[in-house]
């Protein structure tokens, strides 16, 4: 097996931020996370990844400050993954990726879940990015600027 390069020292965000959550096993957990699934044998059921795997994603999301690991009760030898404000940063991102997924890959009226917000019930508005004045924002009205 390829060990892949690390992209810690890119000068790219996009790159640095895919280092720690691009694999999909990273992303599927801190997805679990904001479902509130704290347990490894939480993670372990609702991914059905092999615990070797899952024990190396769960141990590098703690490195990179995503999780932490905090103690079920004081006189537990049972532990809990819980979202870091780090981790909880990672929210809009698991919103646009889902949102993308609803709208691009899947078929009219397959089912599907929806996120909901639960003081409405009702489905979040689109993530889109918008301007410092507050106009929507296109690929075409961006360019990338080196920052030294």
């Amino acid at each position: 097996m390829v060990k892949r390069k690390s992209l810690k020292e890119d000068a790219c965000p996009v790159a640095r931020a895919l280092d720690v959550v691009g694999d999909r096993w990273a992303l599927l957990i801190i997805r679990d996370a904001f479902d509130n699934r704290r347990r490894f044998g939480d993670f372990q059921r609702s991914l059905g990844v092999a615990k070797n795997i899952l024990t190396d994603r769960l141990r590098t999301l703690v490195e990179e400050g995503i999780l932490s690991v905090q103690p079920v009760s004081e006189s537990s030898a049972y532990q809990e993954y819980v979202l870091t404000p780090k981790g909880e940063q990672l929210f809009p991102l698991v919103v646009a990726l889902r949102q993308w997924g609803e709208q691009q890959l899947f078929a009219e009226g397959e089912p599907h879940s929806l996120l909901l917000d639960k003081h409405t019930g009702q489905p979040l508005q689109a993530m889109l990015p918008h301007s410092a004045e507050g106009l929507l924002v296109v690929g075409q009205d961006t360019f990338v600027q080196k920052v030294d």
